[in-house]
């Protein structure tokens, strides 16, 4: 019982009038308003020894939760060290889950649980070791390690080359991290592209489907006589002369094969590799990358995809390994290439397909029967060969000059008449035609024309640049204008005058890239500057 309690029974007792009953109450006021002082006191007191006990009291400590031994204690990294710790009994042990943080106090008790962290380093996965281990590496060359699946990358399919969010600790991988799509940058989209619409490399298209076409269309015989099938193609020849569009057609043409013979929906995964997207100044890097490339590979012929691995200028990766500045990246790049290409199975897994201008500059331990099976030579095309590739560039369904169209009786007569008209221009012996001059090592010298350096690259330039003519013609005129035989001869005329597509020194090294002579008979060669080229109408010159 409080005094006011006290008070205000005595009170009671007493009659109104009494005097003493008058004081009692003046007491009473001045003691109720002494118990609301020490009120008011006591609640700033507790604060103040609320707040004390806050910044005295120790901090707690964050750690990973690693997995539960028993019921009762549980297995936590603080600080890069292991504990078994006690468990706050407000804390359902069973809903703790692998990579979450827990707060532990200065007993190394569990007080907490704080979820997933949202930050830590990201690492590249190297292997997946069972249903619940990874081991990764980083770009920076650090050492492999060992980690544990988070409970959330349990029910993720991982494979090599992914990315995985670590925490501080390097204990556990704790979220898969989604790839960009800069690191998509090999895969190359491939058109529809029949062996029809290759022209010119008859010879080198033969080779090809003799290679892979056969093996699938009569896989029996092939069983039969134990007949292995190539592992790889080199294909090597001049530049622009359809090498990478021949790889491309490759894809294509097999995989429709494949659909036909299986009748499972399937797609080409077409990987377009240059070499300096592989050449690396890190120690091992260079070489994480081939093991990646051909994981990947791997990894979507598993997925139903039928890969291809196209590798462009292939002696810039894959030269000699005393040949190149980059000999101590090449002297491990390479060997590494030739471990992957040993562990494929033929063209069930992965079909490699080398191009190069300089195959006399690719390693011997490459292009060796086993690995690289078949060398294909892609030659410049002959007469017939730029016929067939002006037909192609030159389709009916564009528009041709009227006037030569009614002339001619169709399209197609059209396009025929304008095509041979500009294969006797390109091939003729003319001096005009004259391009370079070679010295051979016994003295004689022989001149190349124009026709002798036709390639299916500027095929098509010179089939674009009439485009271009006819377009600026019907814009100026307004009216319906299509390609003339003037626009192919100003646009032939303007492909070789610009000379850009070839080089303006006479290095003989750089241009032996270009010429099908052999490199240790040729002494000299030279462009020739024919006066007639300087000399010709002001209408045959013409500049896009």
């Amino acid at each position: 019982m409080t005094a006011l309690d006290l008070l205000d029974r005595t009170i009671a007792s007493l009659p109104i009038g009494d005097p003493i009953r008058k004081a009692l109450l003046l007491i009473r006021a001045q003691v109720a308003e002494q118990e609301d002082t020490i009120n008011e006191a006591r609640q700033t007191i507790e604060k103040m020894e609320e707040v004390i006990k806050k910044v005295t009291s120790p901090a707690n400590r964050i750690g990973i939760f690693l997995g539960s031994p028993n019921r009762e204690t549980v297995q936590i990294v603080v600080g890069g060290s292991d504990y078994y710790c006690n468990v706050d009994p407000r804390i359902n042990i069973n809903k703790l889950k692998k990579g979450t943080r827990v707060l532990v106090n200065e007993a190394y008790v569990v007080v907490g649980e704080l979820g997933y962290d949202l930050a830590g380093p990201v690492a590249k996965i190297t292997e997946v070791i069972g249903n619940d281990r990874l081991r990764v590496g980083q770009d920076n060359g650090m050492q492999s390690l060992v980690l544990q699946r988070s409970s959330e990358l349990l029910k993720e399919t991982l494979k090599a080359g992914d990315e995985v969010r670590v925490d501080s600790n390097y204990r556990m991988a704790m979220e898969l991290m989604k790839r960009p799509k800069s690191e998509d940058h090999y895969l190359d989209e491939v058109p529809e592209l029949p062996w029809e619409k290759v022209g010119g490399q008859q010879e080198a298209l033969q080779a090809i489907k003799d290679a892979i076409e056969l093996p699938l269309l009569h896989a029996d015989l092939f069983a039969k006589f134990n007949h292995s099938t190539p592992k790889g193609f080199l294909l090597y020849g001049p530049p622009g002369c359809g090498k990478t569009l021949i790889g491309k057609a490759t894809a294509y043409n097999l995989t429709a094969k494949l659909k036909d013979k299986t009748g499972q929906e399937m797609k080409e995964y077409f990987m377009h590799i240059k070499g300096p997207e592989i050449l690396n100044m890190w120690v091992g890097e260079s070489e994480r990358m081939v093991r990646e490339i051909f994981a990947t590979a791997r990894e979507k012929r598993k997925e139903g995809y039928l890969p291809f691995l196209f590798i462009d200028e292939a002696e810039s990766i894959l030269g000699t390994r005393r040949a190149s500045r980059f000999s101590n990246i090449l002297s491990t790049l390479v060997p590494m290439f030739c471990t992957e290409m040993d562990g494929i199975d033929s063209l069930n897994d992965v079909v490699i397909i080398l191009a190069s201008n300089r195959a006399d500059l690719i390693d011997p331990a490459i292009i060796r029967p086993g690995r690289i099976d078949r060398k294909i030579k892609v030659n410049r095309p002959t007469k017939e060969g730029a016929r067939e590739i002006y037909k192609i560039y030159l389709a009916e369904d564009l528009p041709f000059d009227p006037a030569l169209v009614k002339s001619a009786g169709s399209v197609k007569a059209a396009v025929e008449q304008l095509v041979d008209g500009l294969i006797d221009q390109q091939f003729s012996h003319r001096d005009e035609n004259k391009f370079l001059e070679v010295t051979l090592r016994s003295g004689r010298k022989e001149v190349l024309y124009r026709g002798d350096l036709i390639s299916g690259a500027i095929i098509s330039s010179v089939v674009e640049r009439a485009k271009g003519l006819a377009i600026k013609r019907a814009i100026a005129t307004t009216q319906e204008e299509g390609i003339s035989a003037s626009d192919l001869t100003l646009s032939l005329n303007a492909e070789y005058s610009e000379n850009d597509i070839f080089p303006p020194t006479d290095i003989v090294e750089d241009w032996l890239k270009l010429i099908d002579y052999d490199a240790e008979n040729v002494v000299r060669v030279s462009p020739v500057k024919a006066s007639s080229r300087e000399d010709r109408p002001a209408k045959n010159r013409a500049v896009i």
